[in-house]
């Protein structure tokens, strides 16, 4: 990849309609960068980025590997936000990765990987860009996986990459099974819903600020082109805030609802039962770890290299993300009731 300074960096973004794809390719449209997206519903697409004159979307699957390696030809930079249900990832995240990497490979691009904590397991201590993994779950070896094809990639000078790990996700858009029931339910008066235990400190990032430090990371590396000293292969932590609880997180969003807080905390027994209808549920199970414990990314060394970065304020941030759900998801209008200064905590 080869920096020239009246030269944009060229972008092909996998995953943009999904939940941190979205928040990236928001960002990289709003400076005006060109960007490639490849996704499967054009008219999902087109409904999330409407007029967007630096934008190009492709109708395709990542799994067509001659389609893949066609439009990462001439790109400098490969977003890989590819993301399946729990009960796909065997045999479809780690295929593609490999065609993610042997798409970069005739350019060298560099591939920016969305990591998570799975690798870690139930780990008492803050994790480090070097700390060793210890996965305690199939999804957290099959991570670690994916994490070393992209490392041994990169370490052969197939490509370089850029592993951004993150922790839970939640804003506009994010429509997993976790966070998109909390924001609908708020709306409509009814219990969000939370996993095993809603009362000990959970660390949580707005897509929005991933996407900010994501492409800030991205234009560094591009502004730095040969003269770059960071190794093939980097690790950078973003850890977003570290709720006191998620009880207190809902009361805020609550606040801004003007609705009673109301919670359904789910139990084993429940998540057993469910899974017996619910493939995602039964893979949910061996991630309960995740929501019994505190589980912290140590982000230190990106705040350093970003010391102007400020995260959204969290009244801002709520209430960007109930109007996107309003809007999008319900087909309503939202007005937030709260003022900032009547919500507690940030």
């Amino acid at each position: 990849m080869n920096a020239i300074a009246d030269k944009l960096p060229t972008i092909l973004v996998l995953g943009a309609t999904g939940s941190i794809g979205y928040a990236v390719t928001a960002n990289l449209l709003d400076r005006q960068l060109p960007v490639t997206i490849l996704v499967r519903n054009r008219a999902k697409a087109e409904a999330l980025f409407p007029n967007q004159p630096t934008l190009t979307i492709i109708e395709g699957d990542v799994q067509d590997a001659d389609l893949l390696n066609r439009l990462a030809a001439d790109k400098d930079f490969i977003f890989h936000g590819i993301n399946y249900p729990y009960n796909k990832w065997f045999g479809t995240m780690d295929v593609a990765t490999q065609k993610v990497i042997d798409a970069a490979r005739p350019t060298k691009a560099t591939i920016v990987f969305p990591g998570n904590v799975y690798n870690f397991g139930n780990t008492k201590e803050p994790i480090r860009e070097d700390s060793r993994p210890n996965p305690c779950t199939r999804k957290g070896r099959l991570r670690v996986e994916i994490e070393s094809l992209l490392e041994q990639a990169a370490t052969a000078g197939q490509c370089r990459v850029m592993n951004v790990r993150l922790p839970d996700f939640w804003g506009p858009n994010v429509l997993n099974a976790g966070i998109a029931p909390i924001f609908e339910n708020a709306l409509t008066d009814k219990a969000m819903p939370w996993i095993l235990n809603a009362d000990v400190p959970h660390q949580l990032v707005f897509t929005k600020d991933a996407g900010e430090i994501i492409v800030r990371l991205m234009l560094r590396e591009w502004a730095l082109g040969e003269q770059s000293t960071e190794q093939p292969y980097q690790v950078w932590n973003y850890g977003g805030i570290t709720l006191p609880s998620i009880r207190t997180w809902f009361g805020q969003i609550s606040a801004l609802t003007g609705n009673p807080l109301k919670v359904q905390v789910y139990s084993h027994l429940l998540i057993t039962v469910l899974g017996l209808f619910m493939p995602i549920m039964r893979e949910v199970k061996e991630m309960l770890y995740l929501y019994e414990n505190t589980i912290l990314l140590d982000d230190r060394k990106v705040m350093a290299l970003f010391p102007d970065f400020q995260p959204t304020p969290m009244n801002e941030a709520l209430t960007e993300t109930l109007t996107w759900f309003a809007k999008h998801q319900l087909k309503q209008p939202f007005k937030p009731v709260a003022s900032q200064s009547s919500v507690p905590g940030f």
